[in-house]
């Protein structure tokens, strides 16, 4: 990076804000995707840690008149390598932008900067009784602002939707270094064409997300988890759907193959309680009344024993659900260094049974494995092609297009939630029309003319 753009951004934010240092620095160039697909980066990169929305148009209008490319970096917990600089870039880091700055009780809203992380926004709410905010991508380290940029999605999404849903409001830098504020707290705004949806899922690519306005639900008093064993995942699959059908609405519904079940808690130190089948569920509950909690365990149980479910544990305690969860989630540890391409795609919640079948047949027919974690009751499915003897094998392009195919075959997307980001930028084409590219590059054009803005993300300009 030129002299004079170090010495404009230490004069901006502060040198104590601005790194230079190599090793220091590319701990804001990755985000969680696996080291065997992440992308190459440009360590002559430098990163700057704005204060507020005011820094970030200026270091963002200087980037734009010199044409220096910008990549935000939040919590760094994405898995498509979005906030990777892969030009010589100016990273912005968010987490001096870490202030709660309203929570609004009687409208129901909350107003943060975009470094608030989800812990601190959780913190925060357990202060004021009764209300929540529904949105959990898994790790609570993620940044607002880089949730919106994502739209996050994660087990909950069954019942409360994405990130999409829940914001009213944003403001944003945009590429020429103006700020614009979006939305508010109206719960309805028929003014003109929605920027705000625009912007939201555009993987900074389109603007720079500085704050946002989400809104605030009623929580729920009364939970608990269930987990079932049944003999093969299209049992499981049929059981759920056959679950939210009779009314029943979980918080989350979560499909692991048993292997990542058990290895996950070694791997913590806990215990995993089924032994007896190979596909397991775990459903999460929360109702309003301690009567409706009961039952909804009831249908449950009733329909996943009409589909042969064998074994099932209830967890009444947090501290028994913690660990439930804690195991489900901990199972890309165990698998991660070896995975050779991961897949995030999503079919309608009804074709699961049929998708995961055919998937499963389609890898056994490659004399291979992939293993499945999917949040089954709203279809998105987490599986990979794996390494063999530490190296990608010969089939891997060919396998990954007709998993892509499988999955258009049943009306589905190749990313439900972890995004395109740099992994599937040459993925996009098989799914979407010239028509459909043509149009996200003139969208692309419009916000951002000079292509500053994390360059090489979601269309290949």
């Amino acid at each position: 990076m030129k002299k004079e753009t170090i010495d404009y951004l230490m004069n901006t934010v502060g040198s104590d804000f601005v790194i230079t240092n190599n090793g220091q620095k590319l701990s804001y160039m990755y985000d969680e995707i696996e080291h065997n697909v992440r992308p190459e980066v440009n360590i002559s990169s430098i990163v700057v840690k704005p204060l507020n929305s005011n820094e970030v148009a200026e270091i963002v209008k200087y980037a734009n008149e010199n044409k220096i490319p910008v990549v935000v970096y939040g919590g760094g917990t994405g898995l498509c390598g979005g906030v990777s600089p892969i030009k010589e870039s100016i990273v912005i880091s968010m987490e001096r932008m870490n202030k709660i700055i309203e929570i609004d009780e009687k409208n129901m809203m909350a107003v943060v900067e975009a470094g608030v992380t989800l812990a601190q926004l959780i913190e925060e709410l357990e202060k004021h009784d009764g209300i929540c905010f529904p949105v959990h991508p898994g790790d609570e380290g993620a940044q607002m602002g880089g949730m919106v940029a994502t739209n996050a999605g994660g087990a909950r999404a069954v019942r409360h939707g994405i990130m999409r849903n829940h914001i009213k409001g944003i403001e944003v830098v945009l590429a020429s270094g103006e700020i614009l504020r979006l939305g508010g707290k109206l719960l309805k705004d028929n003014s003109g064409y929605n920027l705000l949806q625009l912007i939201m899922g555009s993987e900074g690519t389109l603007a720079i997300i500085t704050k946002i306005t989400l809104r605030l639900y009623p929580e729920d008093k009364y939970t608990a988890s269930v987990v079932m064993a049944f003999e093969n995942v299209s049992d499981a699959s049929n059981a759920v759907l056959e679950i939210i059908k009779n009314g029943v609405s979980p918080l989350a519904v979560e499909y692991q193959d048993r292997y990542l079940n058990v290895e996950s808690a070694e791997l913590l130190g806990l215990h995993w309680p089924l032994d007896k089948g190979k596909a397991d569920i775990l459903i999460i509950l929360s109702e309003k009344s301690e009567e409706a909690l009961y039952n909804s365990c009831e249908i449950i149980n009733d329909i996943c024993k009409k589909y042969n479910a064998n074994k099932a544990v209830f967890a009444g305690t947090k501290k028994e659900q913690g660990e439930m969860l804690a195991i489900r989630s901990g199972s890309y540890e165990v698998i991660k260094d070896n995975i050779a391409y991961s897949f995030d795609m999503a079919v309608p919640a009804g074709y699961m049974p049929d998708f995961l079948n055919d998937l499963w047949e389609l890898v056994t027919s490659y004399n291979t494995i992939s293993y499945i974690t999917a949040h089954l009751a709203d279809g998105n499915v987490h599986n990979d092609i794996y390494m063999i003897d530490g190296k990608n094998p010969k089939y891997l392009e060919e396998l990954k297009i007709k998993m892509y195919q499988l999955c258009f075959k049943y009306e589905g997307t190749l990313t439900g939630e972890h995004g395109i980001g740099k992994l599937r930028i040459k993925d996009l084409i098989l799914q979407k029309s010239k028509v459909e590219i043509e149009l996200m590059k003139n969208i692309k054009k419009a916000f951002d003319p000079n292509n500053i803005l994390n360059p090489g993300t979601v269309i290949d300009m």
